[in-house]
């Protein structure tokens, strides 16, 4: 009896999990355009501000890593996960956050492979380059190289996943008061 009355409460908890899941997941949320215009208008707005950071990593460290994930996706990431995450977890992960709007990572894991960029230097520069990183690939014509998790995108997921990336940093920057 017991055994019977578990098998049903599993059941109906795993399908409220299930449809919820789905309800969240199909909601309409009311995020802003995920598109390189957008995160280049987000830039512009930045620039040659005074800014402060949150989290472990100071502006021009978060600003250099967003612009090396828009160039990796042009020239490659040095390291990858195995393929077989990638073609579950990381294409999972892809799913939720495109459906979301939004992503949550850790904001100070480097990219596998790539160069740490430890001292603050400038700001600017930093915004710069991510800015030229976006027009680039905006304009890039070239096979577009897999994700080190996600696995393979098309541009579009692409840019999502650039948005989607650099909003989730910017949550840890604040414009100062001049």
């Amino acid at each position: 009896m017991k055994r019977r009355q578990f098998g049903k409460t599993a059941i109906l908890g795993a399908a409220g999990l299930i449809g919820g899941g789905a309800v969240w997941l199909g909601m309409d949320r009311a995020h802003e355009e995920l598109t390189i215009t957008s995160a280049l208008a987000k830039l512009e707005v930045l620039s040659n501000k005074p800014l402060s950071n949150s989290g472990e990593w100071n502006p021009y460290q978060i600003f250099m890593h967003c612009a090396q994930s828009v160039e990796y996706s042009m020239t490659g990431f040095p390291e990858h996960k195995s393929a077989l995450f990638k073609n579950t977890a990381g294409q999972l992960a892809f799913s939720v956050f495109s459906a979301r709007g939004e992503m949550s990572h850790g904001l100070s894991e480097p990219i596998a492979g790539a160069p740490l960029f430890t001292a603050e230097q400038d700001v600017d520069s930093a915004i710069n380059r991510l800015k030229q990183s976006l027009m680039d690939f905006e304009s890039y014509q070239g096979d577009l190289a897999p994700h080190f998790v996600y696995g393979e995108l098309s541009r579009q997921d692409y840019e999502i996943a650039h948005v989607i990336h650099l909003n989730n940093h910017l949550f840890e920057i604040q414009m100062l008061e001049a």
